[in-house]
């Protein structure tokens, strides 16, 4: 461990003991504290969910900062984590004996799964229009993120609309894994099918906030009984959201798709994810 981590660490620590102080005379759920867990698709506005999960720091004894974060891939060099790191992951979280908040793009292996369906985690699953994802990263990878396995390949293409084939239809010619769009999130539609897992629509966030919000309240009053009055947990939240100290955001903005989209670029996203925009609530059929 370098003296950062460690010092980092130590930080990390004597800021959740005082927590822990702060709210000491607030009871205990009766599962005991829980982890909370930010799920996410990437490119989906993960820190912005990770924000809004720190805002319960300030109504009770939760970290002030994440405990950590989690990709299935490595983001330097594409390669792809063994699925026993993540439960290794999770199983970390769990000894740490609740009270962290932490974040993750994070596939729903059953065993994950069997993890997070459990009292010591009160998990949510962010995703957002995989059409907007797309865009999302095509930005993403050229222009804010020179370390990236692809951002070379990416600095080479002529044109926005080349780069953006590249992002809907993937990279098969690479050894690590970079697969259509529709693949890329293949792993990550099994947090849909389980209630314990809060689902939320980036767009929702952007577009009803003060609803969405109040949902994800409701699903952790559901876990940790506060007294604390609504409003009180609500205005945590909120005041919690800077875009600014996120270091990929971008303009939060929706449907930019609509946009950057020709009619080529519809045509292959149909053909390669037109299901998963159905399946995921964004479209009715493929007649859009």
């Amino acid at each position: 461990m370098t003296l950062k981590s460690t010092l980092r660490s130590a930080l990390y620590d004597t800021e959740k003991l005082v927590q822990r102080v702060r709210f000491a005379s607030m009871p205990a759920p009766e599962s005991g504290w829980p982890t909370l867990l930010s799920i996410s698709f990437p490119k989906s506005g993960t820190h912005l969910l990770d924000q809004i999960l720190l805002g319960f720091s300030k109504v009770a004894p939760f970290s002030l900062r994440l405990h950590s974060f989690y990709a299935e891939y490595e983001g330097e060099s594409g390669i792809k984590r063994a699925p026993e790191q993540a439960i290794d992951w999770l199983d970390s979280l769990r000894a740490k004996g609740g009270r962290d908040i932490a974040s993750a793009h994070l596939f729903s292996r059953p065993e994950a799964v069997d993890r997070l369906i459990k009292p010591r985690f009160v998990p949510y699953f962010l995703f957002r229009d995989p059409r907007d994802v797309v865009v999302s990263h095509v930005f993403y990878v050229t222009d804010m993120e020179a370390r990236h396995v692809h951002h070379d390949y990416y600095a080479s293409l002529p044109d926005f609309d080349s780069r953006l084939k590249v992002s809907i239809l993937g990279r098969l010619e690479l050894d690590i894994e970079f697969p259509n769009i529709a693949e890329r999130f293949a792993p990550y539609l099994g947090w849909l099918d389980h209630p314990e897992v809060m689902k939320i629509h980036f767009e929702d966030l952007v577009n009803d906030r003060a609803a969405t919000l109040n949902r994800i309240i409701d699903h952790f009053l559901a876990r940790v009984p506060l007294t604390t009055p609504r409003k009180t947990i609500l205005d945590s939240l909120e005041s919690s959201i800077n875009p600014s100290k996120s270091p990929t955001f971008r303009s939060g903005k929706t449907g930019e798709w609509k946009k950057r989209f020709t009619s080529e670029h519809k045509k292959i996203f149909k053909d390669v994810a037109g299901d998963l925009l159905i399946r995921l609530g964004y479209e009715k059929d493929n007649n859009w």
